[in-house]
């Protein structure tokens, strides 16, 4: 029985990855940016749950806080990303990502304190799904069912639609996609919505569960990394499946060993993978 509620919680821990990793693989893999603020735009899709849950209900508030970080990802392209030149952006823009996470955690605390907070009990869905012998919080259930369901939704977009096509060309030359009429600009600010807009739905989804502060982004976001690198950075799907891998992983070392086996389970994870593989489990040529 212990083992199974230990299944359980991987997955659910898996999901919430899953959401944060795939998004953080669509922006690498289009733009080639390494967002260190993911955590921290992870945090206020959290903070904009918590505070519109309770005034428009679990779903509507879900829909809502995803849709403002979406336009959040559009700003933060508009605002900054688009005038980075494109020689030596890459280090530009990790230094950029990583002072603009510390002035969004800073701003948090400045505006709304260092302590923790949770949703109010009317907000969280009640009851409980029933798998045999374990039961499982129906808060932390529709995190499985809502990550499913936006994954695949995500698959369709990339593999079925012309803009997710679109999307995988500028990933592959960025030039080449312009000479055909593709607009990496266009394509580049969609990417930054979509990826931006899964990290705000991944901390609307564990808002309910977890406890809601402004350094809730400061360990997952590292965390988030190691599961990109090790599934290939850029891939959606290797990201996707070692979310759910990492989210067992530490499930199990937690349950069975310590907090600190835990947290040390997923870097170890990360450097063995490197060691034998070093572009990640999945990489590949194509982007995304």
């Amino acid at each position: 029985m212990y083992s199974v509620e230990l299944i359980v919680n991987g997955i659910v821990l898996g999901s919430g990855y899953a959401l944060l990793a795939a998004g953080l693989a669509v922006i690498f893999g289009v733009l080639n940016v390494v967002n260190f603020a993911h955590g921290a735009l992870y945090m206020l899709g959290a903070f904009a749950a918590l505070f519109l849950m309770p005034v428009t209900g679990y779903w509507l508030g879900l829909v809502l806080s995803t849709a403002l970080m979406a336009a959040a990802g559009v700003l933060l392209h508009e605002g900054i990303l688009r005038h980075l030149p494109p020689d030596g952006a890459f280090s530009r823009t990790m230094l950029l990502t990583l002072g603009l996470a510390m002035i969004i955690q800073n701003g948090a605390v400045l505006i709304w304190g260092a302590g923790p907070r949770q949703l109010p009990v009317e907000s969280v869905p009640a009851g409980q799904l029933d798998l045999g012998p374990v039961g499982v919080p129906l808060a932390r259930a529709w995190i499985v069912v809502v990550s499913a369901v936006t994954l695949g939704g995500l698959y369709l977009v990339l593999n079925r639609t012309q803009i997710g096509r679109a999307m995988r060309g500028v990933a592959q030359n960025p030039t080449a996609a312009l000479v055909v009429g593709i607009s990496p600009l266009r394509i580049g600010r969609f990417a930054m919505a979509l990826g931006v807009g899964l990290a705000g739905l991944a901390g609307a989804t564990m808002a309910p569960v977890f406890t809601v502060s402004p350094q809730m982004g400061i360990t997952i976001v590292f965390k988030v990394f190691a599961i990109v690198v090790i599934g290939g950075l850029g891939s959606v799907p290797g990201s996707v499946i070692v979310a759910f891998a990492v989210g067992m992983l530490e499930s199990f070392a937690g349950g069975y060993g310590s907090a600190i086996t835990q947290s040390v389970s997923v870097f170890a994870f990360m450097i063995l993978i490197m060691l034998v593989r070093p572009r990640g489990l999945f990489a590949r040529e194509v982007r995304v």
